[in-house]
């Protein structure tokens, strides 16, 4: 049978294997560990015979560890169906086999591998094809026959297991290139065939283990620990020692040790001799492979006594040209000499260099907290998968013997400083393919406020009592801007309560319309100087945004404020972290506008004086404290201010209506914010002076849609009028007026280009939303499509009550001017934090478009 019908055998074995549960699996899996553990004398002997290398008596350790702890480590692992479960999050992950594992077997360790590759398949319902070395045939076929013989009585499919009867390259290479998984433990040239097959690969590099002996470590332990690893089946195991580093302080003492526990330690013409018959053309010498130490003596024609442990070979050179400074896989042992522990860390580098990256280093060391410096530096420059401190590293690379949690294991990974795909010991989890079942969820949502809001017509006086009776203030920073400072009393009336409550005040009242960056660090440094323990903002958006960066600055001076303009696609998991506010001062927002809702809300606005750009800050840290809403304070509002930022805050409600991550919580606000907008605003614009119940009424409504839009976000509408105001200097208030319209046709549309990413948003529900919030205008009509295009109607007869321009043209900004920056513009518009929430994830081409319609407005695109 050739290698593409054995695969295709086992492929059918392993197809009905894969239909097995986790009981009917581990049945066998204690089966055939079971029989190859009383196997195990008999393996050993058959390897030593046909080999020809190694120790009978640790062969048989080799073959007992590779059944008994293997079993041991995985017997109540999970390998079949569901082996984690989360039903609160709703995600299950499922263990699947990967399919037919080509496993090639070196012949170091050939019974004792194939136990291992055996058992690790089986347990994960996996067929397996063996490619045995050439020199080690008999006794991996004999145990590959033994294992499947014991599985398929144990209940598994007739041919699980199989294996290439004429071992050769060209056999090998077929099975690689047609195999679902290869498994390579071999030499440098067997593992880069497997990386070469086209085939997913695990494949092992060279040891060359390098031993650092500090001059605390217990010399008697440390020689008793490589000797008995180094002579283990002399010295086969890719993770047994190669060099040892020696302090010059405790050199002697180190070789006597050596001496008294059986090593011999070669002169310099012994050193020369057997390195000599080390490496053959710089590749090591296979006959020396798991000789014992007379027969490498005797080929080295040198004399030993008959009972030596191990040959020691005392050198200086550590670099490739030293035959002893590489991998050696026999009971020949490298012997270095260091000035310090840092010189010997760099020889061992040195060593690894030659070979060996990526799979072992030792440490013996006392390993107290006074040494645990050296223990983090020598690890730091190991560029190994297994570091062992105080361990035998034959025994302690493979796990669970000297260790507990480094899985046990005869494939040991050496990762990508070794070209290896692992850097693990591997086990059952490489041989899974693990699918994960994950249920649509929808993440929980939120409803934040500040902690207080106080409302009512001249209510100013009596909740500014707090500061005192509640926050405890002593100095209190008002942040204002120069026409309510010197045109208004309000600033005048804040100081006088402050006065009366025995609290320190300064005003800071350079805030210009378009606060900026420039302004927010004037007015950072003044609080700093001032020292506040309560900041207050008295104004409209413009002193209430740059207050928020002021108090940002003053709280954490050495922020980068870049950093926090970093845009999010999910607050709660942005890459930057704002830091926690309120450790130096309380923030308490009091509004003399009716609009912007920067009182109730965690966002500011702040423009970038060196380039223009307004950048909106968003996070739950810049949530005011406290927010006063006193319609008093709106009473001297003139109407194209009333106008604009009434208009605002029908924009915010209309934005959190649509958003995405809009909720019951934020919905209510924004129908009825809507309604009383509707209703209170004209009346605010033509009789503001007057009417106290519009003014009143319109402040509610503004501080409920900020509200709103302070939980679900806003959308493409303010993400344009951000970048248009930038540009043109136009009001905020009014660019949004001139873009709403077109955002509400954009959004209505049930089949766009691209939706908004939020699992909460389930299908295009925009065209719906916008017909409610009209029903609760009163708007009738015999479809939503209907209602919305009622509902335009009505948003243009208020602006046109409002007298503000229908479109950019009409404002009065010059159409070649516009068309200069529309790329640009649009580009930035599409970058902004805004974009994340709105209900249909705009192309920047869209949102082009949208400016160029609300450019030309009713005359359409030129």
């Amino acid at each position: 049978m050739n290698v593409i019908e054995k695969y295709r055998r086992v492929g059918l074995a392993q197809k009905q294997f894969a239909t097995f549960d986790q009981k009917q699996v581990d049945h066998i899996f204690a089966h055939v560990a079971s029989v190859a553990n009383k196997a195990r004398i008999t393996l050993a002997k058959l390897a030593v015979d046909e080999t020809n290398m190694g120790v009978f008596e640790d062969k048989v350790i080799k073959n007992h560890f590779a059944s008994e702890y293997i079993y041991n480590a995985y017997k109540n692992a999970k390998t079949c169906g569901v082996i984690e479960s989360d039903p609160y999050y709703m995600n299950y992950k499922i263990a699947q086999p990967v399919g037919v594992i080509a496993a090639i077997i070196p012949t170091t360790n050939p019974t004792s591998t194939t136990i291992f590759k055996i058992l690790i398949a089986l347990k994960t319902r996996n067929g397996l094809i063996i490619s045995p070395h050439p020199r080690a045939r008999n006794c991996t076929i004999a145990t590959a026959k033994l294992m499947l013989e014991a599985a398929v009585a144990a209940g598994a499919p007739d041919g699980i297991i199989d294996w290439l009867d004429e071992p050769s390259v060209q056999n090998a290479t077929q099975l690689m290139q047609c195999c679902d998984l290869i498994l390579a433990t071999g030499g440098p040239g067997m593992v880069k065939a497997a990386y070469s097959s086209g085939k997913p690969a695990i494949g092992v590099g060279s040891g060359n283990v390098p031993v650092v002996v500090d001059e605390s470590a217990d010399i008697k332990m440390t020689v008793a620990s490589i000797l008995s690893s180094k002579s283990f089946d002399n010295g086969m195991i890719c993770a047994s020692e190669q060099a040892v580093i020696v302090y010059r302080s405790i050199y002697m003492q180190f070789k006597q040790e050596l001496l008294s526990q059986g090593a011999y330690i070669l002169n310099t013409q012994q050193t020369k001799a057997v390195g000599k018959i080390i490496l053959i053309n710089g590749s090591l010498n296979p006959q020396i492979v798991g000789q014992s130490p007379s027969k490498i003596a005797t080929m080295a024609k040198i004399k030993i006594p008959s009972k030596t442990r191990i040959l020691v070979g005392e050198v200086s050179d550590h670099s490739i040209n030293e035959p002893f400074a590489h991998e050696k896989l026999s009971p020949v042992l490298a012997l270095y000499q260091s000035q310090d522990f840092n010189h010997s860390v760099i020889i061992a580098k040195q060593l690894l260099n030659n070979g060996g990256l990526g799979h072992t280093a030792s440490l013996f060391i006392d390993p107290n907290s006074s040494n645990q410096t050296k223990i983090d530096y020598w690890q730091s420059q190991m560029n190994v998968g297994r570091c062992l401190i105080n361990s035998p590293s034959s025994f302690g690379g493979v796990g669970d013997l000297f260790n507990f949690q480094l899985p046990p294991s005869l494939t040991l990974g050496c990762g990508t400083w070794s070209g290896n795909s692992v850097s693990e010991n591997v086990g059952i989890k490489h041989l899974l393919n693990i699918k994960t079942i994950a249920y649509r969820r929808e993440n929980m949502l939120w409803f934040k406020t500040p902690n207080k809001i106080y409302f009512k017509r001249g209510c100013l006086p009596v909740a500014i009592r707090e500061l005192k009776d509640d926050y405890h203030a002593s100095r209190v920073f008002i942040v204002t801007d120069k026409f309510l400072y010197e045109h208004t009393s309000y600033v005048k009336d804040l100081t006088k309560y402050l006065d009366e409550l025995n609290i320190t005040h300064t005003t800071f009242y350079e805030v210009s319309p378009d606060p900026t960056l420039a302004c927010a660090y004037t007015g950072a440094k003044a609080m700093t100087s001032f020292q506040p323990d309560v900041v207050i903002a008295l104004g409209g958006g413009s002193p209430i945004d740059a207050a928020k960066i002021m108090w940002l600055l003053y709280e954490h001076p050495k922020i980068k404020f870049t950093d926090m303009t970093m845009r999010f696609m999910d607050i709660r998991k942005r890459i930057e972290q704002f830091p926690q506010m309120n450790t130096k001062a309380h923030f308490i927002a009091i509004p003399t506008t009716a609009g912007t809702g920067s009182e109730v809300t965690p966002f500011a606005v702040i423009t970038d004086e060196s380039t223009g750009s307004k950048y909106p800050l968003a996070d739950y840290q810049l949530m005011p404290t406290m927010a006063i809403i006193d319609s008093q304070l709106m009473d001297n509002m003139p109407p194209s201010l009333t106008a604009a930022t009434g208009i605002d805050a029908l924009t915010h409600a209309l934005e959190a209506l649509a958003s995405c991550m809009a909720s019951d919580y934020t919905n209510s606000l924004s129908y009825q914010a809507g309604k009383m907008i509707f209703t209170w605003l004209p009346r605010a614009y033509q009789n503001g002076m007057t009417d106290n119940e519009a003014r009143d009424n319109m402040a509610n409504a503004a501080c409920m849609a900020g509200i709103a839009f302070a939980n679900a976000f806003l959308g493409v509408c303010h993400a344009m009028a951000h970048k248009l105001g930038g540009y043109f200097h136009i009001p905020h208030g009014i660019a949004n007026a001139l873009l709403i319209k077109e955002v509400i046709k954009f959004n209505c549309d049930y089949a766009p280009s691209k939706m908004c990413v939020f699992p909460q948003y389930k299908y295009p529900t925009a065209l719906e939303n916008y017909a409610t919030f009209a029903t609760h205008l009163g708007i009738k009509a015999p479809s939503a499509k209907a209602q919305v295009t009622k509902l335009l109607d009505k948003i243009s007869q208020l602006q046109k009550t409002l007298n503000l321009p229908s479109s950019i043209q009409e404002y009065g900004i010059n159409e070649k001017m516009f068309l200069a920056v529309l790329d640009q513009m649009s580009l930035d518009a599409f970058d902004d934090q805004c974009i994340t929430a709105n209900p249909r994830y705009p192309l920047v081409t869209e949102i082009k478009e949208m400016y160029k319609n609300a450019y030309y407005g009713k005359n359409g695109n030129k």
